[in-house]
C-alpha cells in the first residue's frame, strides 16, 4: 500500500487535539513510514507575515492567506505543497504536477507569475514511523482517499475536511464511532 498523493481524514471520533478533524496530504509513504502536511488547521501565521519578513511585497492574491499548521514537526521550518513541481533547492516530488518545497526559493517566486501556480504554505509536518500508519488505519483511526488538487488548492481551509469526506460518497455526520472499518 503506497498513499502518496492521498488524503488522510481523521475520522470524527479521533481524540488527539493535534489531528482531531484534520485532513493530511500525504507527500511520501513507504517502507520506512510516511510525511504528510496537514491542509485544514490554519497556524496564526499568515502569508503576508512571510513576505513582510523577506522584504517582499505581498502579491494580491496572497493577501491574509493563513499559513496551514502541518504538522507537529519541526514547526520553526516553513514547507509549500506546490503545482507545478518547478526546480527548487530542496523539493520532493509527489506526482507529476505536485511537489513538497522546504527551501526559501519557493517562497520568493510565489509573487512571480508563471513560477509557482497554486500553493499551501505551512508550518511544520507530520510523519509516521515505519508500520505507524498502517497501525492506525487498522484501528480506524483514519479513512484514506485519493487527493483532489481542487480541495488541496481552492477549497477554503474551513470546507476541506466536508468536501475529503466528500469524495467518499458521504459525510462525517453519517459516522457512528466505532462502528468499524467504513
Amino acid at each position: 500500500m503506497n498513499l502518496t498523493d492521498h488524503f488522510l481524514i481523521a475520522m470524527p471520533d479521533m481524540d488527539d487535539p493535534f489531528f482531531a478533524g484534520s485532513v493530511v496530504y500525504i507527500c511520501e509513504h513507504n517502507e520506512d513510514g510516511a510525511l504528510g502536511i496537514i491542509i485544514n488547521k490554519p497556524s496564526p501565521i499568515t502569508i503576508d507575515m512571510i513576505f513582510v519578513a523577506s522584504g517582499r511585497t505581498v502579491p494580491l492574491s496572497r493577501q491574509q492567506e493563513s499559513v496551514m499548521m502541518g504538522g507537529p514537526v519541526q514547526v520553526d521550518r516553513g514547507y509549500v505543497v506546490h503545482t507545478p513541481v518547478g526546480d527548487w533547492q530542496s523539493s520532493m516530488m509527489v506526482s507529476d504536477d505536485i511537489a513538497l518545497t522546504s527551501s526559501r526559493d519557493v517562497i520568493e517566486h510565489l509573487s512571480e507569475q508563471g513560477k509557482v501556480e497554486k500553493a499551501l504554505v505551512s508550518i511544520g509536518y507530520s510523519s509516521w514511523y515505519k508500520g505507524q500508519l498502517e497501525r492506525e488505519l487498522a484501528d480506524n483511526v483514519w479513512l484514506t482517499v485519493e487527493a483532489d488538487e481542487h480541495i488541496l488548492f481552492d477549497v477554503p481551509y474551513e470546507q476541506r475536511y466536508a468536501a475529503a469526506f466528500a469524495k467518499l460518497g458521504f459525510s462525517p455526520d453519517n459516522l457512528i464511532a466505532g462502528a468499524g472499518h467504513a
